[in-house]
């Protein structure tokens, strides 16, 4: 099983001033304690299953560039962007320009958005849910056009709500035939559809519907031709091992408990993550305790 950090609350005591420093010790301490990868969420204000809206939020992308010159061996993505914040070929060459500088070490992490509020509060257009999926299938289509050969498709690529004429490249992304791409989501009907027809990885939420989850996604590969084993299967969790490490048998427990499941990647977060130690403690404690759980089959997670 591999571990990923999640980044998703910068509010720290040490405030805005010390964020830049704060967040090179968390990096840096992640990349050498054994993380696979470090995600941030793509949001400009807080949400609200985490705080205020007012708690202080960096926008992704440039978090994640920073974290790229101060790592040499993490992952880097957002968990996950919207579709609609971005235009499509400016997030493919934005994720391109990730992926060059750090060395082919970004992710695509995206899905269809939800927070209405945040997108109408920044001037953000959030049509209804059918456009939102319609205009991420695009996306995705467009991402991987531009990520074709050595500089991008020629040929124009008219969808329904984007029509680009040239979707040249340049420099290609370094990660090849593409960046991974991660759909967050478990929509049965279409996010788990467009994960089959375009992702590398797939990121559900840690309950006991994840096996039904997969089963679905898996029926989802069947009628598109794709081999299910060649998605990744993540889902989220909460790595508090305590302030020492006492909770470390529980996480543990718990991680069993999702790779019975079929996960086979584990991203969240760790409680006081500012002060270095807990992530200190899973990477020498629970990351090699769990380095060789290995998933379930969908057949047998029941």
């Amino acid at each position: 099983m591999k571990i990923g950090l999640s980044l998703a609350d910068f509010t720290w005591p040490s405030g805005p001033v010390k964020l830049g420093d704060t967040i090179k010790a968390i990096a840096t301490t992640a990349d050498q304690a054994g993380f696979e990868s470090i995600w941030v969420m793509d949001h400009f204000w807080q949400i609200r299953m985490n705080g205020p809206e007012h708690h202080d939020m960096l926008e992704g992308y440039s978090a994640l560039s920073y974290m790229a010159g101060v790592t040499s061996r993490v992952k880097l993505g957002t968990m996950v962007t919207g579709a609609v914040y971005r235009y499509p070929g400016i997030l493919a060459k934005t994720v391109t320009t990730l992926d060059v500088l750090s060395g082919g070490r970004a992710w695509l992490g995206i899905g269809a958005a939800w927070n209405e509020a945040e997108s109408r509060g920044l001037g953000i257009p959030f049509p209804p849910i059918k456009e939102r999926f319609e205009r991420l299938e695009e996306t995705l289509q467009i991402c991987l056009a531009m990520w074709e050969g050595k500089r991008g498709s020629e040929q124009p690529l008219p969808g329904k709500h984007y029509q680009p004429q040239r979707l040249l490249n340049s420099p290609q992304s370094l990660t090849r035939p593409h960046p991974p791409i991660l759909i967050g989501g478990g929509g049965e009907k279409k996010t788990l559809r467009l994960v089959a027809q375009y992702a590398d990885a797939c990121n559900l939420f840690p309950t006991p519907e994840l096996p039904r989850k997969l089963d679905i996604l898996r029926e989802h590969c069947k009628a598109v031709g794709r081999n299910y084993d060649d998605i990744e299967k993540t889902a989220m969790f909460h790595f508090d091992v305590g302030d020492n490490g006492e909770n470390i048998g529980k996480v543990i427990g718990g991680l069993k408990w999702l790779a019975g499941m079929g996960i086979q990647t584990v991203i969240g977060g760790v409680p006081h993550v500012d002060r270095i130690k807990p992530l200190e403690i899973v990477g020498e404690k629970l990351i090699p305790a769990v380095a060789g759980l290995e998933p379930a089959t969908a057949g047998s997670a029941r």
